[in-house]
Protein backbone atom coordinates (compact mmCIF):
# COMPACT_ATOMS: atom_id res chain seq x y z
CA UNK A 1 0.00 0.00 0.00
CA UNK A 2 1.37 2.86 -0.74
CA UNK A 3 1.91 6.17 1.22
CA UNK A 4 2.62 3.29 4.72
CA UNK A 5 5.45 5.46 6.58
CA UNK A 6 5.40 8.45 4.59
CA UNK A 7 5.22 11.30 7.90
CA UNK A 8 2.48 13.30 7.26
CA UNK A 9 2.42 17.13 8.01
CA UNK A 10 -0.03 19.97 9.22
CA UNK A 11 -0.76 22.34 6.50
CA UNK A 12 -2.56 25.37 9.06
CA UNK A 13 -4.24 27.85 7.21
CA UNK A 14 -4.35 31.25 9.65
CA UNK A 15 -6.81 33.72 8.75
CA UNK A 16 -5.50 37.35 8.96
CA UNK A 17 -7.94 38.58 11.76
CA UNK A 18 -6.63 35.80 13.65
CA UNK A 19 -2.87 36.53 13.41
CA UNK A 20 -2.82 39.25 16.90
CA UNK A 21 -1.61 37.86 19.63
CA UNK A 22 -3.35 38.47 23.10
CA UNK A 23 -2.03 38.74 26.58
CA UNK A 24 -2.96 36.69 29.41
CA UNK A 25 -1.82 36.99 33.10
CA UNK A 26 -4.93 34.80 34.78
CA UNK A 27 -6.24 30.96 33.49
CA UNK A 28 -9.52 29.15 34.71
CA UNK A 29 -10.08 25.67 34.27
CA UNK A 30 -13.82 23.88 34.01
CA UNK A 31 -14.51 20.82 32.96
CA UNK A 32 -17.62 18.63 32.43
CA UNK A 33 -17.98 14.83 31.29
CA UNK A 34 -17.64 15.74 27.75
CA UNK A 35 -15.04 18.82 27.62
CA UNK A 36 -12.86 20.84 29.12
CA UNK A 37 -13.01 24.59 28.85
CA UNK A 38 -9.93 26.95 29.10
CA UNK A 39 -10.45 30.62 30.04
CA UNK A 40 -7.58 32.86 29.75
CA UNK A 41 -8.33 36.73 30.89
CA UNK A 42 -5.79 39.96 31.53
CA UNK A 43 -6.55 40.83 35.20
CA UNK A 44 -5.39 44.28 36.80
CA UNK A 45 -3.43 42.98 39.89
CA UNK A 46 -2.65 47.02 40.54
CA UNK A 47 -5.75 47.65 42.14
CA UNK A 48 -6.23 47.77 45.96
CA UNK A 49 -9.91 48.20 47.05
CA UNK A 50 -12.70 46.34 46.01
CA UNK A 51 -13.13 44.19 43.06
CA UNK A 52 -9.85 43.46 40.76
CA UNK A 53 -10.72 43.92 37.04
CA UNK A 54 -10.31 41.75 34.32
CA UNK A 55 -11.13 40.90 30.41
CA UNK A 56 -11.32 37.65 28.99
CA UNK A 57 -9.20 37.64 26.21
CA UNK A 58 -9.92 33.89 24.74
CA UNK A 59 -11.66 30.80 25.27
CA UNK A 60 -11.47 27.55 24.39
CA UNK A 61 -13.01 24.51 24.71
CA UNK A 62 -10.93 20.83 24.28
CA UNK A 63 -12.47 16.72 24.27
CA UNK A 64 -10.63 14.74 26.90
CA UNK A 65 -8.23 13.42 24.84
CA UNK A 66 -7.05 16.96 23.26
CA UNK A 67 -6.59 18.05 27.27
CA UNK A 68 -4.30 14.88 28.14
CA UNK A 69 -2.28 15.56 24.78
CA UNK A 70 -1.85 19.25 25.36
CA UNK A 71 -1.22 18.90 29.16
CA UNK A 72 1.88 15.77 28.13
CA UNK A 73 3.15 18.61 25.14
CA UNK A 74 3.40 21.75 27.72
CA UNK A 75 4.96 19.53 30.27
CA UNK A 76 7.72 18.75 27.64
CA UNK A 77 8.06 22.20 26.10
CA UNK A 78 8.29 23.55 30.25
CA UNK A 79 11.18 20.84 30.86
CA UNK A 80 12.77 21.64 27.72
CA UNK A 81 12.72 25.35 28.75
CA UNK A 82 14.19 24.65 32.54
CA UNK A 83 16.95 23.14 30.77
CA UNK A 84 17.71 25.64 28.58
CA UNK A 85 17.09 28.49 31.21
CA UNK A 86 18.84 26.30 33.66
CA UNK A 87 22.12 26.22 31.73
CA UNK A 88 22.04 30.10 30.77
CA UNK A 89 21.79 30.65 34.70
CA UNK A 90 24.97 28.59 35.53
CA UNK A 91 27.90 31.03 36.91
CA UNK A 92 30.69 31.44 34.59
CA UNK A 93 33.78 29.09 34.93
CA UNK A 94 36.55 30.92 36.50
CA UNK A 95 39.68 31.43 33.67
CA UNK A 96 42.00 28.49 34.13
CA UNK A 97 45.77 29.45 34.53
Amino acid sequence: MEGDGQERQLNIHLDPENLAVVYSNFANISFSDYEFTLTFARIDHEVEEGDIPGVVVARVNLSNQFMKELLDAMQDAWSKYSTVKGIQDLPEAPPRD
